[in-house]
């Protein structure tokens, strides 16, 4: 059994509204998170507990930690700035304050990571997300379809074959294919939220397809995504982890009550024709919204069951008359929270080096986490990146 982690260092190290944020967001989920921006090696468990080692939080919090990177970063770059333009400038940026490099994380040391940053490997993907007036507190929200910076994305295609989107779709964020296949990884995040204790999960859209509303019939779907379909755990395609949703592209959905009733998937272990559990949707659920109760944000597996390889079938209790729904699945790949508004929060796996793999085509997107309040909210800020 793995060790749990120490609460008071990980307070110490996160700050006490992180640790709630995450525990409120990912209790219930059903696979262990990385924790980033974490020395050592911790996990959020299914139930909110948090196991693993941590390497910090006896006297450092992560901000007198970065700090610390900071200055070894400047003299690394101090001392080869006589062989590389590139790096006075970097060196300047740090003396200055800039907030720009932040977004240098490392490999296996500052070397490696000056090395891939200023040899075209990094990537700063800038982002303005409108957000949702929910219909409740507690609802989760899709960015996906609002407008901003990247531009709305569209609904999914029609059942049952389905589109696995891509970085090349509009509404992804802009990532691009740098170095050697599938070596891209996640650095940090920062981010700004209008309203305070809202919070966002970067998530890799690997499917959606397109509910009927105006029926109560299934609807097969054949459609499979093409990342993270291993069967394997451990390998980095592997499907655990993965998690689906409905959400509403386009148009408020009538006013009727409705259940999520007997729609199917295969599993991260490849079993087929497994039940999710039945969940209620939203009566009249707003464009953007995902239309599950208030508190959730995936559809619940059976027990003991890792993730989502492929959605197979659709079904809704009652025949809503106007409206469609997407059902996404989707790879968590980082998490942020804002515990104040207007205020630039940072994520960062770099000082842990939990360097979250992102593959090659990845459909980047934000999920709002349930939400305190139904207010819109709006998202900015940086996502930083670099690959081997």
């Amino acid at each position: 059994m793995a060790k749990h982690t120490h609460s008071d260092k990980l307070e110490r190290w996160l700050g006490k509204e992180k640790v709630d944020a995450l525990v409120k967001d990912y209790g219930s989920f059903y696979a262990p998170i990385k924790v980033n921006g974490v020395p050592g090696d911790v996990h959020i468990m299914p139930g909110g507990d948090f196991t693993g080692e941590i390497k910090a939080g006896q006297y450092f919090t992560a901000k007198d930690s970065a700090a610390n990177v900071l200055r070894k970063i400047l003299n690394a770059a101090k001392a080869k700035a006589n062989k590389n333009n590139c790096l006075h400038t970097l060196a300047d940026m740090i003396k200055a304050g800039r907030k720009e490099v932040y977004s240098i994380g490392a490999f296996a040391s500052v070397d490696a990571v000056i090395a891939a940053y200023t040899g075209g490997k990094g990537q700063s993907i800038l982002y303005n997300k409108a957000g949702v007036a929910s219909a409740a507190i507690g609802n989760a929200n899709d960015l996906w379809s609002r407008t901003g910076t990247p531009a709305a994305g569209g609904a999914g295609s029609a059942a049952p074959g389905g589109v696995a989107p891509t970085a090349s779709t509009t509404g992804a964020l802009p990532y691009a294919n740098l170095g050697t296949a599938n070596t891209g990884h996640y650095l940090n995040w920062s981010m700004s939220a209008s309203i305070a204790n809202n919070s966002l999960l970067l998530y890799d859209r690997i499917f959606a397809v397109v509910k009927t509303m105006n029926s109560t019939g299934t609807e097969a779907v054949t459609g499979v995504p093409t990342r993270y379909q291993s069967t394997v755990a451990g390998n980095a395609d592997y499907a655990g982890g993965n998690f689906c949703f409905p959400a509403n592209p386009t148009t408020v959905l009538a006013a009727t009550a409705h259940n999520w009733t007997v729609c199917q998937y295969t599993d991260a272990a490849g079993t087929t024709t497994v039940n999710f559990a039945t969940i209620a949707g939203l009566s009249a659920c707003p464009v953007g919204s995902v239309d599950l109760v208030a508190g959730s944000w995936f559809m619940q597996l059976g027990s003991g069951v890792a993730g989502v390889k492929a959605l197979t079938q659709m079904q809704c209790s009652a025949a809503v008359a106007t409206g469609t729904i997407d059902f996404v699945i989707g790879h968590p790949i980082a998490y942020n929270a804002c515990p104040v508004a207007n205020i630039s929060c940072l994520d960062d796996g770099f000082t842990s080096l939990n360097l979250t793999l992102i593959k090659d085509n990845a459909c980047l997107s934000f999920l709002e986490m349930p939400k305190p309040a139904t207010t819109a909210t709006t998202y900015s800020g940086v996502l930083r990146l670099v690959s081997e």
